[in-house]
């Protein structure tokens, strides 16, 4: 009887660090990965190679991404670099020479070349399954959907364009197909990502391209429409506020996307906005919102801001703090500046010391978090669907014969990792990724807290 032999798959090691647009990029280059043959582990004694996908936005974050090829290394000793860091091999170079390559963000094909140098795939047909939709990192009720790469805009804060290059919007029949395979394997929730959603298929001229029985154009709108036809929560993420992000507000208010509007205004001062290289007419901003909250009343518009801007003055920050009073925003994150290599903004006068900064975000933080619980107590009373992301045994002095358990869930308000949370209980069984109707009961700053309604 001849002897079989035994299928050792590769194995590689994966570090992911920076935003959700990366994460993605992280996803392509494992699925991949996986549909050659490849298997992954979580530890790097383990591993074959070790791939740290970096981000190279803002300083503190190449920090980290140097910590993490330093500890691969020192792990493992056979390390690939990729990610928006990799737009500069020479400063990793300078840190570390023994990488084994250095590749760019998006560059998926150098990346898997890399692996294939170092440890070929050993492919076998029946043994290696890959999912129709692909590795991910994300818990499986939930998916980032990234429907372009790159950006036009030049905010003189951002190195993105030098990082990732100018917009390249993905065909609408691509992206829609991804999106269909993804609902279809049970994700309840897409997160679209881009660095800049509403400019979707302005680069391509809005090219239309064939889905299904129909013609669909590469449009922010069109794009909105097909994908509300999904059955699954549509959670749009950076949203510029153009004029066409008015025409979403009438999917949302048809139940088609979820009334979430992520919209990075950065600012409200004009002479900081000039700075930042933004849109200056937030007067007409604070009018849209109101308008978008009346047609659609249980609309949530979440934000980002960056305190301690070069140049910005006390009174340029108080203008912020009394314009986040009147737009009532319901969520919100917020940054203290920092300077980014070979950002424009380096280059400013009137840079504020780490201690004017470190002030201004606790008390921009101290006026958000007010807002923050006026907002969320208006919903105490309500029934609102929540999406189940988490159930963990909660450990009880006693002999109580029920079982309790933390239930984590959110809303149609609450993006993950960055929004708050409904803490829910329940006195039946609940599984995370079901969306349960949850009577709200209590809230505080962030949170909100209840209980599944019986059937």
């Amino acid at each position: 009887m001849a002897k079989t032999t035994a299928h050792i798959a590769p194995k590689v090691g994966f570090v992911s660090l920076g935003c959700a647009k990366a994460l993605v990029d992280s996803e392509r280059i494992l699925t991949q990965l996986r549909s050659e043959g490849y298997e992954f582990s979580s530890e790097y004694g383990n591993a074959d190679v070790v791939i740290v996908n970096t981000c190279g936005f803002l300083d503190s974050a190449r920090e980290e991404s140097l910590s993490a090829i330093g500890e691969a290394l020192a792990e493992n000793g056979k390390v690939i670099v990729t990610g928006c860091m990799g737009a500069t091999p020479e400063l990793i170079r300078s840190v570390y020479p023994d990488v084994l390559a250095i590749t760019g963000p998006q560059q998926y094909e150098s990346v898997v070349n890399a692996v294939h140098k170092v440890i070929p795939p050993l492919h076998d047909p029946y043994l290696d399954l890959l999912p129709p939709q692909g590795v991910k990192l994300t818990p499986r009720h939930y998916a980032y959907l990234k429907i372009s790469e790159g950006c036009n805009n030049r905010c003189s804060f951002c190195i993105i364009p030098k990082l990732r290059g100018d917009l390249v919007s993905r065909p609408v029949a691509a992206v829609l197909l991804e999106a269909e395979k993804l609902v279809t394997s049970g994700v309840k929730e897409l997160l679209i990502i881009s660095q800049d959603t509403s400019a979707y298929g302005i680069d391509t001229k809005y090219a239309q391209s064939q889905w299904k029985d129909r013609s669909v154009k590469a449009k922010f709108i069109d794009l909105c429409k097909e994908l509300g036809e999904l059955g699954a929560w549509i959670r749009l993420h950076y949203v510029y506020p153009y004029p066409h992000v008015d025409e979403v507000i009438e999917l949302m208010t048809a139940g088609k996307i979820l009334p979430y509007l992520d919209i990075p205004f950065q600012h409200a001062a004009p002479t900081v906005l000039k700075n930042m290289r933004r849109p200056a007419a937030s007067e007409k901003v604070l009018d849209r919102i109101a308008s978008w909250r009346k047609a659609c009343p249980d609309m949530t518009v979440r934000s980002t801001f960056i305190v301690g801007f070069p140049g910005e003055t006390e009174e340029d920050f108080q203008y912020l703090l009394d314009w986040m009073e009147e737009a009532q925003l319901d969520r919100v994150g917020c940054f203290r500046y920092e300077n980014v290599s070979d950002a424009d903004s380096n280059a400013l006068s009137g840079h504020v010391s780490e201690e004017v900064k470190e002030e201004r975000w606790n008390r921009f933080m101290e006026v958000q978090q007010g807002i923050s619980a006026k907002r969320l107590k208006r919903k105490v009373g309500r029934t609102l669907d929540v999406l189940i992301d988490a159930v963990t045994p909660e450990v009880r002095s006693g002999s109580e014969a029920i079982a309790h358990y933390n239930i984590i869930g959110r809303s149609h308000a609450d993006a993950p990792e960055i929004d708050g949370l409904v803490h829910v209980q329940s006195k039946g069984r609940v599984l995370p990724g079901t969306i349960l109707p949850v009577k709200i009961t209590s809230s505080d700053e962030y949170d909100l807290h209840g209980t599944v309604v019986s059937a």
